[in-house]
């Protein structure tokens, strides 16, 4: 018996512990407050109920409190017409009234009591009831604070995982070595595609920019660089051919050719 006690007991609390984490704060609130506005209007039905008590309780005092003097004021008429029995009868009633009259009028001064009590009360449940709507705002917007203190720091902590910075250094290298192999293609290409000394004179007319022809005239104009020669080059001889330096140049003038001597007759 007690075995299956303890496996209740368990039971019991791992469902409350589920409900526990199952609850929505925000929920679980307004749902208070719901409610607590239920109560509120039960509350003010039953104290309209007290207050309509009261009126009912205080008119009827009214009533038998006239009663009584309408009947003193008939006994009145019937002592100055001289019947005293009949002026008896009319006091007896009067009693009567008045003894009607004692009692609502202590039922009116009871209600009257539970009617303010009631209505103390019925103020309390209200203020109350604002003051709860007062925290329930402070406690969803904790809530929502903390919830969304909670998302950055799980999202910091996926972030502290070395595996997404890994991804973007791989990424990185591949890239690398996709422009590298692309500008390597490139220069192959442009190899290809005639002879190297002509590229190598293009590379070399690349390297002069409109900037640097600009502040070579600047120079030019200040008087830091040379005039540049206005003389054409000298052309060279269409016959006569470039030798290096060291080398005699080949005379390439027509000589006047002398026949050789004729022998003399002796």
């Amino acid at each position: 018996m007690g075995f299956f006690s303890r496996l209740g007991s368990l039971i019991k609390s791992n469902l409350n512990d589920l409900i526990s984490k199952a609850e929505d704060p925000e929920k679980m609130l307004n749902q208070v407050l719901v409610d607590m506005k239920t109560q509120l209007v039960e509350a003010k039905k039953q104290v309209a109920v007290a207050i309509g008590d009261e009126k009912r309780l205080k008119k009827q005092w009214d009533e038998q409190a006239a009663l009584s003097k309408d009947w003193e004021r008939k006994a009145m008429l019937a002592v100055q017409a001289g019947d005293d029995e009949l002026a008896k009868e009319a006091l007896f009633r009067q009693k009567e009234h008045d003894e009607l009259s004692l009692q609502f009028e202590q039922q009116w001064v009871s209600q009257k009591d539970a009617v303010d009590k009631l209505k103390v009360q019925l103020r309390v449940l209200t203020n109350k009831i604002e003051e709860a709507k007062r925290k329930r705002n402070i406690l969803i917007a904790r809530q929502k604070r903390a919830e969304a203190q909670r998302a950055i720091q799980s999202t910091m902590a996926g972030l502290s995982d070395t595996s997404a910075f890994d991804t973007f250094d791989r990424m990185a290298q591949k890239i690398d070595q996709l422009e590298a192999e692309t500008e390597a293609n490139s220069e192959l290409a442009g190899e290809l595609e005639g002879d190297s000394l002509t590229q190598r004179f293009k590379a070399l007319e690349a390297k002069k920019t409109p900037s640097d022809m600009a502040l070579a005239e600047l120079k030019q104009k200040m008087g830091l660089l040379p005039a540049a020669s206005t003389s054409a080059p000298k052309a060279l001889p269409q016959n006569s051919t470039a030798k290096p330096d060291g080398e005699p140049k080949a005379n390439n003038s027509a000589e006047p050719k002398t026949d050789p001597p004729s022998p003399t007759s002796t």
